[in-house]
């Protein structure tokens, strides 16, 4: 594993999850509470909530997806996947392609917590935790730079090139948030996705319009 961004994040993440699943006041701590952050204004928790996970499949499944699709998108081991313009690294720099990388990261995870601060603001009761809506912002961002990569998930044990899977994941995460009840929060993979998206568009449009050559 090569040290970088990512690796920090990975790391950084993997040690708080750890600590709070010992300390339940940790967790708490950290834990997104809407309700907390409009009256009480307690902004900590809207960033803190990214280092926290319910569990070790919690944790595991959001770090693994952080990594691979991360390292795809932000280190030259993209070469292999897409050619030598398919990471941030070659095409920023390793510098700027790390800033890059980290900003999409914290910024992906705040932006995911908009739709759920907007429908649970004066929800007393309603708590979410965990990377997912900042790992979304990552996937989608790899996905829209990297549109015909495969990506290949444990459950489906197929390759989906990128451009089909990133169309079907919203879908799903669109209808389960529809559905509610299931205990995830999908509209915060939703917010960070979009944020992804718009990420990608604003520093670089032309990999949207590459995007939309696909289907031309």
């Amino acid at each position: 594993m090569e040290f970088n961004v990512l690796t920090v994040i990975l790391i950084v993440t993997i040690i708080v999850s750890l600590m709070a699943f010992k300390d339940s006041s940790l967790k708490e701590k950290l834990m997104y509470i809407p309700y907390d952050v409009k009256h009480h204004n307690n902004y900590a928790r809207i960033f803190g909530h990214v280092l926290i996970h319910a569990d070790y499949m919690h944790l595991a499944f959001n770090m693994m997806a952080l990594y691979f699709l991360g390292d795809l998108f932000l280190t030259a081991d993209a070469y292999k996947y897409v050619g030598v313009d398919g990471s941030l690294y070659s095409e920023y720099g390793e510098l700027t392609g790390q800033a890059h990388f980290l900003v999409l990261y914290v910024l992906g995870g705040l932006f995911s917590t908009l739709i759920p601060y907007i429908r649970h603001q004066d929800n007393m009761v309603y708590r979410s935790l965990g990377a997912s809506g900042a790992v979304s912002a990552v996937v989608f961002a790899a996905i829209l730079w990297n549109p015909t990569v495969n990506i290949n998930l444990m459950f489906i044990p197929i390759d989906i090139p990128a451009y089909i899977f990133g169309p079907l994941y919203l879908a799903f995460e669109f209808y389960q948030d529809r559905k509610g009840k299931s205990g995830i929060a999908h509209d915060a993979h939703i917010g960070g996705a979009i944020f992804g998206i718009a990420y990608v568009l604003i520093i670089n449009i032309d990999k949207g319009k590459d995007f939309l050559d696909i289907f031309s």
